[in-house]
């Protein structure tokens, strides 16, 4: 492995291990703090996708006239990740968005989808990110990270946008979701059914293979330059912060509840 990558994941361990470690994975004790989990966590199933969209506008070019960007490996992970994020498998049959899967498993558990259903048609109107999320009455903690994550996104710096997006996600949501199979609170009437499938698709999904080419885009974009392995280390360690700081906020609503 590349040494500049190597000292990147050690500087961010502390980080990583204290998301994985997390008290909110073993605070879902009932359905109705999982209501609350997913209310806050949806946020972030959404903001998810403009990261891979930038990426793949990044490194695909899909508009014409086409030229080639990148590795060919990349290329694949980034088409195969936006194809299953945007057209998975539905477990009753067809297609499906991750995003749409998660509403459907939120209105199965009896989570309310008001707050994210709206930034989506506030956005899809014309209506900024910033001005939809408080138009919306987005959840304070997931405010706050899908402000986080466009920070990111409007850097247009593509290893700064990759690292949050290696490092913040791909990297981690394996580990991190294996937690929430674990600590799901008991299957109340198939009211979990569609979430412990959309948790166990991701693991599926997210293994080794995406992560290792993830890993190899960074190296890719940031070369022998140490002032971008210096921004995308920094964008590493702001993401997985967000994400604490989130859990944080969840964890706050539990105990308001």
């Amino acid at each position: 492995m590349n040494f500049l990558l190597e000292s990147l994941e050690e500087e961010i361990s502390e980080y990583r291990n204290q998301l994985l470690n997390h008290p909110v994975y073993h605070s879902l004790r009932t359905i109705e703090d999982l209501r609350v989990f997913m209310e806050n966590h949806a946020f972030a199933v959404w903001d998810f996708m403009s990261l891979l969209k930038w990426l793949q506008s990044h490194y695909t070019r899909a508009h014409s006239p086409w030229i080639p960007v990148g590795s060919g490996d990349i290329r694949f992970m980034i088409n195969e990740m936006v194809l299953g994020e945007e057209s998975d498998e539905h477990p009753n049959g067809g297609r499906i968005s991750h995003y749409e899967l998660y509403l459907e498993a939120m209105m199965q558990a009896g989570a309310s989808t008001s707050a994210i259903s709206e930034l989506v048609t506030q956005i899809g109107k014309g209506m900024s990110v910033k001005d939809a999320l408080l138009f919306s009455r987005c959840p304070t903690a997931a405010q706050k990270f899908v402000g986080q994550t466009f920070k990111f996104i409007d850097s247009g710096k593509s290893h700064v946008i990759a690292s949050a997006f290696t490092f913040g996600r791909e990297d981690l949501i394996p580990d991190m979701f294996t937690h929430f199979v674990e600590s799901l609170p008991e299957k109340q009437s198939g009211q979990l059914e569609i979430f412990d499938y959309y948790l166990k698709r991701h693991i599926e999904l997210d293994g080794d293979h995406h992560s290792q080419l993830a890993k190899k885009m960074i190296s890719e974009l940031c070369g022998s330059n140490p002032e971008r392995w210096r921004e995308a280390t920094t964008a590493a360690i702001d993401s997985l912060n967000a994400r604490i700081a989130l859990w944080d906020g969840v964890m706050m609503s539990l105990q308001s509840v």
